[in-house]
């Protein structure tokens, strides 16, 4: 047991390390992560580490897919969910089909079904590999939409197809119409339970009396209980905590209050961190593992297929890219009239964003070691080896080399309904002071007088305070005083609020981009912090 928890700490501060060293030479850190973990698994004497399959599952994916359904604006997911669906369902679907009958056709022994578990697997982009390299990058708000949108459901429908070539393996048989069925079954069901869910957590953090130490914890039991009991009736726990993820986080600016919001986020972006890094850093450390597992193929041959599979996966989603973007467009004058063309740029750089991660790895190990008959799986231990590769040539190469291909498209914001961001925030701003100023003038003009010793008044305590260093010194005057500091105060957060309210209602107009509301709605939240550790 000691032995474990070292291990685990050994990692965690090699993963810090090789993150601080990523920085310093501006490599995204999912993609240096991946080469630490390989270099470390060719090092003499260094335990075996297996990964269990169900640890990623279970442990590392609930909370990293609720957390980018918490950060994934609606109302883009909304704006664009027909380049999200024709990507996370068509291609997933369509690279699963091609991948099954060329690995068929290349690799001795592998039948049609293992072809497709073996496209269900690679089938499905990571998330924060993706995401991670285009941070520091200027790309249009339309691509970073799409790009988070398929990367929240895509993992249902890569992990579909997986079950049921699974099964197919297990059983020999396959029936497409009972699988299609099926797929709506799983799907939707899925969806329902975390929406019920998320609506249970919902009720609870509006109408019981929680603290912002409780709101956090229950952030964190959220996506656990929408993935447990989706699993737990055989329905998709992943379209669960999406469905649910997107639901808290429409309402969390009704049920939150500013303290919930400060903790939580500062809570959710450490343990983001932490389980994104571990999982890199553990898909690296698996190269010993695939290696060694390979048996009756000798490492060339593996390697050959991987890199042939991997260059079959990147050319897939490039050729995908264009029809899906433009025939649309092409059978539909609205979807002319209403979206911008994306040009030959966009579906260039969101084709080239398909690199893979931790939902392959986990699907990969989790594939079982014996049929229902005693016998090994079959091509188990390949599966592995070109899951691995792919992950490996897709997240290091095209993640190295997409934002020189960004850089090389030249592209800009061709949405035209697009604002520019410095005129979002200057924009949300001018609303925010209209709106407090409003109200200022309606319930404090006959206290103008008062108003001003007011502020006089805190501008001289503050200035104490900070000469002296001592806040127990800047405390130092008679009680008229303090009572009109309370005052002071109250008039705050009233004006506080009023500005809360003209976010909720800027948010449902939908002109400025969710990003720039969080940013000011965590400003008003430190501001709220502010006034309440004043001295009163």
């Amino acid at each position: 047991m000691q032995e474990t928890i070292l291990l685990v700490l050994s990692l965690l501060f090699v993963m810090l390390l090789l993150v601080m060293l990523g920085q310093k030479l501006r490599i995204s850190y999912p993609i240096f992560l991946v080469l630490g973990g390989l270099a470390l698994s060719l090092v003499p004497g260094l335990p075996h580490i297996v990964i269990d399959h169900e640890l990623i599952f279970l442990i590392f994916l609930p909370p990293l897919l609720y957390e980018a359904a918490w950060y994934t604006s609606w109302q883009d997911f909304w704006r664009w969910k027909r380049p999200i669906g024709l990507l996370a369902f068509g291609l997933v679907f369509f690279t699963s089909t091609i991948v099954a009958y060329v690995s068929r056709a290349m690799i001795p022994g592998f039948t049609l079904p293992l072809g497709f578990l073996l496209g269900g697997i690679i089938s499905p982009p990571d998330a924060v590999a993706a995401t991670s390299v285009l941070k520091g990058v200027k790309v249009p708000r339309r691509v970073t939409a799409i790009l988070q949108g398929e990367s929240l459901i895509n993992d249902a429908s890569s992990l579909i197809v997986f079950r049921f070539a699974l099964a197919a393996v297990v059983s020999g048989t396959f029936v497409w119409q009972q699988a299609a069925a099926t797929f709506l079954l799983v799907s939707g069901m899925g969806l329902l339970v975390g929406l019920v869910v998320g609506q249970g957590f919902y009720l609870i953090h509006r109408y019981l009396p929680t603290t912002p130490s409780i709101n956090t914890a229950l952030t964190f039991i959220a996506p656990y209980s929408m993935y447990l009991l989706a699993e737990e009736f055989h329905f998709s726990g992943v379209l669960a905590v999406v469905s649910g993820g997107l639901l808290m986080s429409y309402h969390s600016h009704r049920v939150f209050d500013a303290a919930t919001r400060l903790q939580s986020t500062s809570v959710w972006a450490s343990v983001g961190f932490v389980l994104n890094g571990l999982v890199f850093i553990l898909i690296g450390l698996e190269l010993r593992v695939a290696v060694e597992g390979l048996g009756n193929y000798s490492l060339k041959q593996a390697i050959a297929y991987g890199l042939s599979i991997s260059g079959i996966v990147i050319i897939i989603r490039l050729l995908w890219m264009y029809p899906a973007a433009f025939i649309p467009r092409w059978l539909s004058r609205s979807i002319r009239t209403s979206e911008p063309s994306p040009g030959w740029q966009g579906p260039l750089i969101i084709g080239w964003a398909g690199m893979r991660g931790v939902v392959s790895l986990a699907s990969a190990l989790s594939v079982p070691l014996l049929l229902a008959g005693g016998q090994a799986f079959p091509q188990r231990n390949l599966i592995l080896f070109i899951t691995f590769v792919v992950i490996l040539v897709t997240l290091v190469f095209q993640g190295l080399t997409l934002p020189a291909i960004i850089r090389f498209t030249r592209i800009s914001e061709y949405d035209s309904q697009a604002i520019p961001t410095d005129e979002q925030e200057a924009g949300i701003r001018l609303r925010l002071r209209t709106v407090a100023l409003a109200h200022m003038g309606q319930h404090y003009t006959s206290d103008m007088q008062e108003n001003e010793l007011i502020r006089a008044l805190h501008q001289r305590m503050h200035a104490e305070a900070q000469r002296t260093g001592n806040l127990l010194e800047a405390l130092d005057y008679d009680e008229s005083k303090r009572l009109a500091l309370q005052r002071y105060h109250q008039v705050l957060l009233d004006v506080l609020q009023v500005q809360r309210k003209e976010l909720f209602a800027l948010r449902r107009e939908g002109v400025f981009e969710d990003e720039m509301l969080r940013h000011q709605e965590a400003q008003l939240d430190l501001d709220e912090a502010k006034i309440s550790h004043m001295p009163h």
